[in-house]
């Protein structure tokens, strides 16, 4: 087995962060590095400060495959992403500016559509640990075998072979009654009534709307795969850490603040890149929490599913700074719609 090394010049970029932050769940950490799958080729990682050493096993055209793999490698860890200026756009609020700090250096990857979409199905009220336990699971039973020195890769499973299993079978990867929904929607890829490349072409609603018709896929799933395999950036996905920091960094005080306000006002505060911005709140929140010792939480949960007294944990314990404006004076009324005293003009 051949294998290919390239060095790629990765300025303004954390290898570790970005695949530790909720967004791929298959990347395994070995030695200095990391072992993974960039579609059906296997490669092995490390970043040394601003360069990337990325290994490739060989296939029947090495030199093919050699010149492709710096372009494919940063197209998949979006280094052509103007960070700086992304992160300069984020509201400039204490909680925003600590997740940004804490998050130097995390992207937001292009995953293959099929891939990004099957995972985050599974992804239902799991957390992100359950999360790659399923998906290593799917790649056993159902991917291709690759290899690279002397790691085993599996890539993921096509829509069609999910949609030649069974139910049963899939049951055995630990989906429970997700897999009834992923073998469905494998079906609708498989057979091209859901075309995941034309779906590219479609505004953003016309984008959710396709992707809520799936089988086990809701406004949180939709606005994952949006952001993670559409590159809209736009899209921001609210699971229980969002949600939870939303209420509490942004409507402190306010528990009648609804789930459809929270959605409103993140489409507006956080602006064109508002994705970047909801995955740096929550890998900041996730990380800390972890840190802290706290038992885990589900990625997925919406806030309303959980025990009152644990929604209403303090961010204040895991360093998150007090709010300004933040007393019940000055919080947004949900009659007039009026934003949060913290909030401030986005850069441009």
């Amino acid at each position: 087995m051949l294998v290919h090394l390239v060095k790629i010049h990765a300025p303004d970029f954390d290898l570790a962060t970005t695949l530790d932050s909720g967004q791929v769940f298959h990347w395994e950490k070995i030695g200095n590095g990391f072992v993974g799958a960039v579609g059906d080729s296997p490669v092995c990682v490390e970043q040394g400060r601003n360069v990337l050493k990325v290994r490739c096993g060989g296939t029947p055209q090495p030199t093919r495959q050699r010149r492709a793999l710096p372009r494919i490698i940063a197209h998949y860890f979006a280094l052509d992403h103007p960070l700086a200026e992304i992160c300069a756009s984020f509201p400039n609020d204490p909680a925003m500016s600590a997740a940004r700090h804490f998050c130097h250096g995390l992207r937001i990857i292009r995953q293959p559509k099929w891939e990004c979409l099957a995972t985050f199905i599974c992804s239902s009220m799991k957390q992100v640990a359950h999360i790659r336990e399923i998906s290593r699971a799917l790649r056993e039973r159902f991917g291709v075998v690759r290899k690279i020195d002397r790691h085993v890769v599996h890539t993921f499973p096509s829509a069609r072979r999910l949609a030649e299993s069974s139910e049963s079978e899939l049951r055995k990867c630990a989906l429970g009654y997700r897999a009834k929904n992923l073998l469905a929607t494998a079906r609708l890829v498989s057979s091209g009534e859901a075309d995941l490349d034309a779906w590219s072409a479609l505004s953003d609603a016309d984008l959710r709307e396709k992707l809520c018709a799936l089988p086990g896929v809701g406004a949180k799933i939709a606005n994952c795969v949006m952001l993670f395999a559409y590159e809209r950036l736009r899209a921001f996905p609210i699971d229980v850490w969002i949600e939870r920091i939303l209420r509490e960094k942004y409507f402190p005080g306010n528990g009648k603040t609804t789930t459809q306000r929270l959605r409103e006002f993140s489409e507006t505060y956080f602006g064109d890149h508002g994705g970047y911005a909801q995955q740096y709140l929550f890998h900041h929140a996730r990380t800390a929490l972890r840190k802290s010792g706290a038992p885990p939480r589900d990625s997925s949960t919406p806030l309303g599913m959980t025990k009152r007294r644990d929604a209403r944990t303090d961010l204040r314990k895991l360093g998150f700074p007090a709010c300004p404006g933040g007393q019940a004076s000055s919080l947004p009324s949900e009659k007039a719609g009026k934003m949060p005293t913290c909030r401030v003009r986005l850069e441009a």
